[in-house]
C-alpha cells in the first residue's frame, strides 16, 4: 500500500483463451494466459471529492460534425470506459458493505488508459475493470481481506452491471496473470463459490503468434442460440461442449509434457468444435478467415475469445512464421509475436490462496 497522498497504478493485460474456450460459462474447464502485447493501466490519486475522469478519447463527448459522431459509434460503440469504472466502485463498495469489510471515508480520483484493441475479444472491458480493482484494494488497504478466487467474481459481477454477457475466464486469467488452467464445473461453483484456478509456468508455452484485424466491426452479427440450446439439453450441444472442455484437460497434459504435435492438434479441434456448434454465420467471415490464413501454412489456429482475434502455433518454427506473416499481410490482418505475462499475485494475494 502507498501512503496516504500517493496515486496507485495499476496495469491488467489483455488475455488470449489457448484452449477450452467457449465452455467456461458452461461448466466447462480452460486455459488462458495473460498478453503482454496489450493492456490497460487504472490510476487512482486522493483527492477531496470522489470523480471518475472521462478519457479524451475513449470516453469522447465533443465532434467535429455529425458525420464523425457517427463514423466514431460505428466503430467505437457507444461507450467507453467511465461506466466501467463507476460500476466496479459500485460492486466493490456492496461486496465490502455485505462481507462487513471497513472502509475509510477518503476519496479519490479514477483515470486510465488503454491499448488493447476493441472488438477483437481479448478482454478488453474487463482489463480496465480488473486494473482498477487492484487499485481500490490497495487505496483501503483490503487485499488480503479479499481472496483472489473472488476478485474474477466481482469483475464480472460489475460487467454484469452494465449487461455485458461474459465467463469467468477471462477475468481469472486477468486477475492471477501468467498461464493459468481453470476448472468450472458446477460442483466448484455451487460448493465454493468459484472454479479452481491453478498456475502453470509460462515456460511450458511454444511460441505463439496473434492474428487480428485492424477493423473488425463486420465480423458476426447473427446471434447465436447455442446458449437457449444448452439450457434446453440439447444434446449436441451439451456432448460438443464437454468436447471443448476436454481439449483444455488434454491440452494442460500436452503442455506439461512439451508434446506440441498433440497441442497442434487440440488447438484445431477446438474451433472445429465451436464452428460445428455456432455456425459460420455467427462466427463471421472475417474471423473464419483469420483461421484459415493460419491453417492454409499448416499451422495451428483458434480464436482467442468470442471473435476478432485469432492464436496461432506454427511447429515448423520460423520458416513457416515467414510464411504465416506473408499470408497475413496479404490478407491486411496484423500479425505479432505473443509477449506473455508471468503470474501478477504478489506476496499479500499469495497468502489470502493458502489461507
Amino acid at each position: 500500500m502507498a501512503d496516504d497522498e500517493s496515486p496507485i497504478e495499476h496495469k491488467a493485460y489483455a488475455r488470449v483463451g489457448f484452449l477450452g474456450n467457449p465452455s467456461d460459462v458452461y461448466y466447462g474447464r480452460a486455459i488462458s494466459f495473460s498478453l503482454g502485447n496489450f493492456w490497460a493501466s487504472v490510476r487512482l490519486e486522493p483527492s477531496d471529492e470522489l470523480i471518475i475522469r472521462p478519457h479524451p478519447t475513449h470516453d469522447l463527448v465533443n465532434f467535429r460534425s455529425l458525420d464523425h459522431l457517427v463514423h466514431r459509434l460505428e466503430n467505437e460503440g457507444y461507450y467507453g470506459g467511465v461506466r466501467l469504472l463507476m460500476a466496479i466502485c459500485k460492486v466493490f463498495r456492496n461486496y465490502c458493505k455485505e462481507k462487513e469489510v471497513d472502509l475509510h471515508g477518503k476519496n479519490f480520483t479514477l483515470s486510465y488508459e488503454t491499448n488493447i484493441p476493441r472488438q477483437t475479444g481479448l478482454s478488453g472491458s474487463s482489463a480496465i475493470v480488473c486494473a482498477a480493482l487492484s487499485c481500490l484494494l490497495d487505496f483501503y488497504n483490503i487485499r488480503k481481506w479479499i481472496k483472489v478466487e473472488i476478485r474474477p467474481q466481482l469483475i464480472l459481477n460489475a460487467e454484469k452491471e452494465l449487461g455485458i454477457v461474459a465467463g469467468l475466464q477471462d477475468r481469472v486469467a486477468q486477475v492471477y496473470g501468467g498461464l493459468v488452467y481453470m476448472d468450472f464445473s458446477k460442483k466448484h461453483l455451487d460448493g465454493l463459490g468459484h472454479g479452481i484456478y491453478t498456475p502453470m509456468g509460462i515456460n511450458l508455452l511454444p511460441p505463439l503468434h496473434l492474428i487480428y484485424a485492424e477493423n473488425p466491426s463486420d465480423s458476426g452479427k447473427v446471434h447465436s442460440t447455442v446458449r437457449q440450446r444448452w439450457l434446453n439439453g440439447d444434446e449436441f450441444i451439451i456432448s460438443t461442449m464437454k468436447e471443448v472442455a476436454n481439449a483444455a484437460e488434454e491440452g494442460r497434459t500436452a503442455l506439461l509434457e512439451k508434446d506440441y504435435a498433440k497441442l497442434k492438434t487440440l488447438m484445431n479441434q477446438n474451433f472445429d468444435l465451436r464452428r460445428s456448434m455456432f455456425g459460420d454465420d455467427v462466427l463471421g467471415a472475417m474471423n473464419l478467415e483469420m483461421v484459415e490464413v493460419a491453417r492454409r501454412v499448416g499451422a495451428a489456429s483458434k480464436f482467442t475469445g468470442s471473435g476478432g482475434a485469432v492464436i496461432v502455433f506454427c511447429p515448423d518454427g520460423p520458416s513457416q512464421v515467414k510464411l504465416l506473416e506473408d499470408a497475413c499481410h496479404k490478407a491486411g490482418f496484423r500479425i505479432v509475436p505473443i509477449e506473455v505475462v508471468p503470474s501478477l499475485l504478489n506476496e499479500v494475494d499469495l497468502t489470502t490462496l493458502r489461507n
